[in-house]
């Protein structure tokens, strides 16, 4: 279904967006939260549209696709906010939700906030660890989701973005003799979508860096209008497959949502047209 059609039946239908149960990544406790037990904090707009932050046990929230139509694909996603809240609903559930009804498992990641008033974490060590411990989950329970663990991939919108690309820059292999059985798992993304990437001037990009599907506004802030197009360029020079799309008169924290009307209500559109020509929707055998 098309975006535009799809979000006008969505919302017109005030569907809740919960998903399934969230699933701690670390149920007994995430290692450098100890002693943090404040309640986390739901900040609803006007619109709807919820803002969490006070995050000390990091979570994923599964939307699987209907066993008929599932893929075997799969996509962290994971929103934005600066470090300091997560947009939970325009880069999260509602992307997730769209994700699921073209048969693409999604998991909306929750992570510890390195820049919200007060906090003691780290985005490299503490949001960062979140990530790939929420990659590493998806892989261990793939055959339980009905997913391919080879083609587990990852979107992050603006901050999440910076995640996504961490991923992968940073060591994520597993190690056979680690003690938890998680820690053994790749968390390597098999693919990228970095949506409007915050800190895009420090993705680096190797020869086999993950494939990455790039998308942004071209009234974005500098830094990440012309820093996707320059990032860009660093994929194809390392020959690494990249797409692009810089939308007309947009600016920054798009994600999807009601009312999202002409080319950029069909940047998913073109996100599954991508994945499914990198072969990653391709049915499982």
């Amino acid at each position: 279904m098309k975006t535009s059609l799809f979000l006008a039946a969505f919302f017109a239908a005030a569907t809740a967006l919960a998903g399934d149960a969230e699933i701690l990544l670390w149920p007994g406790g995430a290692p450098g939260s100890e002693g943090k037990t404040d309640a986390e904090k739901v900040v609803t707009s006007a619109s709807g549209e919820r803002q969490v932050s006070s995050v000390h046990k990091p979570s994923l929230t599964p939307f699987l696709p209907a066993k008929e139509k599932a893929t075997g694909a799969a996509v962290l996603v994971i929103p934005g906010g600066g470090h300091r809240v997560l947009c939970v609903d325009h880069e999260g559930a509602f992307v997730a939700e769209w994700l699921a009804a073209q048969g693409i498992a999604a998991f909306v990641l929750k992570h510890r906030l390195a820049r919200e008033e007060g906090s003691t974490y780290t985005i490299e060590r503490d949001a960062l660890a979140d990530t790939q411990r929420a990659m590493r989950l998806i892989r261990s329970r793939a055959a339980e989701w009905g997913i391919d663990p080879a083609r587990v991939g990852a979107m992050g919108f603006s901050a999440g973005g910076e995640l996504v690309a961490l991923a992968w820059m940073r060591p994520s292999e597993g190690a056979a003799d680690a003690a938890d059985p998680l820690d053994r798992l790749s968390a390597r993304p098999a693919f990228q979508a970095l949506i409007y990437p915050g800190r895009s001037g420090d993705v680096v990009p190797v020869k086999n860096a993950p494939p990455a599907f790039l998308a942004c506004g071209e009234k974005d802030r500098q830094d990440i209008a012309e820093g996707l197009a320059e990032m860009y360029l660093r994929f194809k020079r390392a020959d690494v497959s990249a797409e692009l799309h810089v939308y007309a008169g947009v600016g920054h924290g798009f994600g999807l949502r009601p009312g999202m009307k002409g080319p950029l209500a069909g940047w998913p559109d073109r996100f599954a047209e991508w994945l499914d020509g990198r072969g990653f929707l391709a049915a499982k055998k």
